[in-house]
């Protein structure tokens, strides 16, 4: 494969290679015209703040911190508000509380923010009253309406999609960094009111407390206030599909060399576009920063090996992600032929679980949804193997947000499927609400904690 892809790589050398979901654009001199007005925009991250999340991720693969990786499974252009992004940022903060504290481990955050707004399909149309028009890709492609001129591919979206990500990252970093909101001080600020009647409400607030106390005492002994507990790193990623928007914002910056995709932090290799021949892998193997691979059924474990060479030749510590997403019911037979021929093979990755994919059903009233208990299988289950192959389980990849939505079934509350249509908001896959993600936090830090303790 290597001697495949030895011409010159540049930011829009995928086009030479076979493309998988990317619907055909119309209107081609509008796609080029847009493409060339992104290519001007400003970039939206520095390649020192990718270089920084490299490295703290070549820390999370030793064991010494713990990548947090979550957010909306599709971002909508309509959801780019002051309260929806305040609520996925506060929830992304209290669950890296939780797991600091009851794991002594840094925490990285990388929120699937500022950027996911295009999702794979595994079909191309779909019916609607007795119409069949293309399917909703996402809004980077195309409009959640259902008729065939709003589910054509727009390449105007890809400018306003750039803009979307521009103000929430604004805001992310004015939140994250100018202090207050995320001013350990204050962990109070950061509760959202229907956290209540959770059953971990008061072990939480007695970890707040902790907090409190320790933070009081420190300051009374010493003669400086700890300002730097009053601003976090926040980083962003996103599955690099439509590859027009983030070729489009790849670009040498001095000082440094190779390409950077300064449209996000991070991006990812979804489960559906790693084949080794496809313009993903062609673009992905040019670029520094780091790279997730979403792996799941189908599969080949050669295939997986020479995918890792040729986007990470230098085996470079940070820059590949294995993100593991079976399903609770095969990833134990699974999972470890994968971790020993990786092991064998003697690569260099981060390991990472997404226990949000592989246990996704269907409703008798065609709801797609997840069920709690089958999302904290996977993840135990993970932590399990890891440990038995002499591995480590560095990270988890969760699809929630900070909003009360009724969209997986179980947790604290007992949702049943009943009660999804309360408040089912998902315009793609189900997440977890503001809740259940405390909860499962609690309880993953539990797991690593146990295992802490068990290897100490």
């Amino acid at each position: 494969m290597q001697e495949e892809r030895t011409e010159k790589w540049v930011p829009d050398s995928w086009r030479k290679y076979p493309v998988i979901q990317i619907p055909e654009y119309g209107e081609l001199d509008n796609l080029e015209k847009c493409y060339r007005e992104l290519k001007d925009y400003p970039p939206l991250v520095t390649s020192w703040e990718v270089k920084a999340l490299k490295d703290k991720l070549a820390t999370a693969a030793r064991g010494e911190s713990f990548l947090l990786q979550g957010g909306d499974c599709a971002e909508t252009f309509e959801n780019v508000t002051s309260p929806q992004i305040v609520n996925i940022l506060k929830v992304l903060l209290q669950m890296s509380l939780v797991l600091i504290h009851e794991t002594n481990l840094p925490v990285i955050r990388v929120g699937r923010l500022a950027g996911q707004y295009a999702k794979p399909r595994s079909k191309d149309k779909e019916v609607v009253n007795g119409e069949e028009i293309p399917i909703y890709r996402g809004d980077l492609i195309n409009s959640y309406v259902a008729d065939k001129n709003s589910r054509k591919a727009d390449p105007k979206r890809l400018l306003e999609g750039y803009q979307k990500a521009a103000m929430t990252l604004n805001f992310i970093r004015a939140l994250s960094e100018g202090g207050g909101f995320a001013d350990l001080h204050y962990p109070g600020y950061w509760e959202l009111s229907f956290m209540k009647n959770n059953r971990y409400y008061d072990e939480y607030m007695a970890m707040v407390r902790s907090i409190n106390n320790a933070i009081n005492f420190v300051e009374t002994i010493s003669p400086n206030k700890l300002t730097t507990l009053q601003r976090v790193h926040i980083y962003t990623s996103h599955e690099a599909l439509n590859l027009y928007y983030d070729s489009a914002q790849t670009r040498k910056v001095p000082h440094k060399q190779g390409w950077y995709n300064l449209s996000a932090h991070m991006v990812w290799l979804g489960n559906r576009t790693r084949a080794l021949d496809g313009a993903h892998v062609e673009y992905l193997r040019g670029i520094q920063n780091p790279v997730g691979i979403k792996l799941g059924p189908p599969y080949d474990v050669d295939e997986l090996l020479k995918l890792i060479e040729v986007l990470n030749p230098q085996q470079e510590a940070g820059k590949i992600t294995l993100i593991s997403r079976f399903g609770k019911d095969i990833v134990g037979d699974e999972l470890p032929k994968v971790i020993r021929a990786v092991e064998k093979a003697g690569f260099n990755v981060l390991w990472s679980c997404d226990p949000m994919h592989g246990n996704t059903f269907s409703t008798d009233d065609e709801l797609k949804t997840r069920h709690f208990d089958d999302i904290l299988s996977e993840i135990k289950q993970t932590f399990s193997i890891h440990r038995a192959e002499g591995t480590n389980l560095g990270g988890v990849h969760l699809e929630l947000t900070g909003d009360n939505v009724t969209e997986c079934i179980g947790g604290a509350k007992g949702l049943d499927e009943d009660g999804l249509k309360t408040n089912y908001q998902t315009y793609c896959d189900p997440r977890l609400n503001y809740e259940q993600s405390l909860e499962m936090a609690f309880l993953i830090a539990k797991e690593k904690k146990k295992i802490l303790k068990a290897d100490s």
